[in-house]
């Protein structure tokens, strides 16, 4: 519930500006009507706010520990509320925007790392997939709330729903002030106890249960094997080798870059500014249209839910990559007829592509890099993959209203294309996480070479080379503590 309420926040703060920006309304007014560039400021330099929070991630977070980054993340973030809902000039307003996408950034780094951290192999995926259902769920609320102020001439229009967010990033700290530390987290800083007791409380055990000694002992064994190299130095994310963590970092990045080149945020962002321009539509229907598509992606977004841990990430990217580029074709060719009735046939397609994008794109960016990085560097990968997200929505947020100001339609074959280039990029370079322990997704980069393998990943728990080398050391551990006991 916590981690989800990061990713509710998160969602209510991508949503939040496109019922404002782009309309002749009192936050027009009062900020001077911005134009299309100034829109893009507005809305985009909160993602580089986010950025920043990423990069803070990056160097504190493996010592303040998931706890800790998000309570801070979370104040952070009322901080920026508070700007933002007592701003009278554009300045200000960008300033706020900045605050809150830093706090966003620390969260949005750290909460797929606490959530995949603490989850049992067999459900890991659905619980994750849980983060991007409510984000949706933050667009929706957003959204709605937009409309539903939009009908007031005074301030109140916009300073309600830019307060609201605070409301999220409340509930945020309360939730996450009565929770523990991640047993990985614990162990790696020599706090085994309450490791321990972390694990047998997710496992519903006794204290000294032999699953709940074997669990620990498996984390303490990846640890010592990641740990030989001594203390972490920044070049070992550029090394190949056995652990291949160049490898795993292009993965990571990779993935954030597809995740926002699919154009999602394109009609997150500027949902009513899309329907007002490139449609012809007046802007209560462009606003209603907008809200409804929203919905129709919190249904999408749910699917994987029941998906994600039976067909696993792969199948789910690559399935979904082709209806996007479907959908943006169609909606191309729709368009180009420069007709109403095909302007409507297009927004069919645009509520389509929701769907599709709920299914893939949108959950398992979040939390991939902390499923295929290993414990010794994983907070910092979540960080980099969480700066790169974040840099790649503000492309695509800043260039948004540009691009409907001088290529209208054009602007979907731009990411149609696209779409159709990530299917190649899953199928050849993508391994498979689905049923793995958090400990076991090493072995899946064990071939090395470039590819690894991965387009003949199944997944599950096969037998990949080193896993028994690895099996081995943690029964030899397990044997060890019950001979002692025997002793005892």
């Amino acid at each position: 519930m916590a981690s989800c309420q990061a990713f509710l926040l998160l969602g209510f703060d991508q949503g939040v500006m496109a019922g404002l920006v782009g309309a002749d309304n009192r936050f027009g007014r009062d900020f001077n009507n911005p134009d299309a560039n100034m829109q893009g400021n507005i809305t985009a330099l909160y993602d580089i706010g986010c950025v920043i929070g990423s990069i803070v991630s990056y160097f504190i977070g493996e010592r303040m520990g998931r706890r800790t980054m998000l309570m801070l993340g979370g104040f952070i973030m009322v901080i920026g509320t508070i700007i933002l809902a007592t701003s009278n000039t554009v300045a200000q307003l960008i300033v706020g925007r900045i605050v809150t996408g830093v706090g966003n950034g620390m969260n949005s780094s750290t909460a797929p790392v606490y959530q995949s951290e603490c989850s049992p192999a067999s459900y890991r995926g659905a619980l994750l997939t849980l983060q991007g259902t409510v984000t949706i769920l933050g667009v929706v609320i957003a959204y709605w709330m937009d409309y539903g102020t939009s009908f007031y001439g005074s301030s109140f229009q916009w300073r309600f729903p830019l307060s609201f967010q605070a409301v999220f990033a409340i509930l945020l700290i309360l939730q996450v002030i009565g929770l523990p530390e991640t047993p990985r987290w614990l162990v790696q800083h020599d706090r085994h106890e309450e490791a321990r007791a972390v694990v047998a409380a997710i496992e519903d055990r006794p204290l000294d249960d032999a699953l709940v000694t074997k669990t620990i002992l498996d984390i303490q064994v990846g640890l010592e094997e990641e740990q030989k190299g001594g203390p972490f130095s920044f070049k070992e994310l550029f090394t190949w080798g056995e652990v291949q963590n160049l490898r795993r970092m292009l993965i990571t990045i990779t993935i954030e870059l597809g995740q926002q080149f699919t154009g999602s945020n394109m009609i997150n962002y500027y949902g009513p500014v899309m329907f007002q321009e490139t449609m012809g539509m007046d802007r209560n229907l462009a606003m209603i249209l907008g809200g409804c598509i929203q919905c129709t992606y919190l249904v999408g977004s749910a699917i994987p839910v029941f998906l994600m841990d039976r067909f696993g990430r792969r199948t789910l990217l690559i399935i979904c990559s082709a209806g996007l580029c479907l959908c943006f074709v169609m909606v191309s060719i729709l368009l180009s007829l420069n007709r109403m009735d095909c302007a409507y046939g297009a927004t069919a397609f645009i509520f389509i592509f929701q769907i599709f994008y709920g299914v893939g794109w949108l959950p398992v960016p979040w939390f991939y890099p902390a499923e295929i990085n290993t414990t010794r560097v994983r907070t910092r990968m979540a960080a980099i993959a969480s700066g790169w997200n974040w840099m790649a929505v503000f492309a695509v947020v800043k260039i948004t209203p540009i691009a409907f100001d001088n290529i209208k339609w054009k602007t979907f074959v731009i990411f149609a294309v696209l779409n159709a280039a990530f299917i190649p990029m899953v199928y050849f370079f993508y391994p498979e996480t689905k049923g793995l322990e958090l400990e076991d997704i090493p072995l899946l980069f064990a071939k090395g070479g470039i590819t690894g393998g991965v387009y003949s990943s199944k997944g599950g728990r096969t037998v990949m080379p080193g896993q028994h080398a690895q099996e081995r050391r943690v029964d030899e551990k397990v044997e060890g503590v019950q001979q002692l006991e025997d002793v005892s």
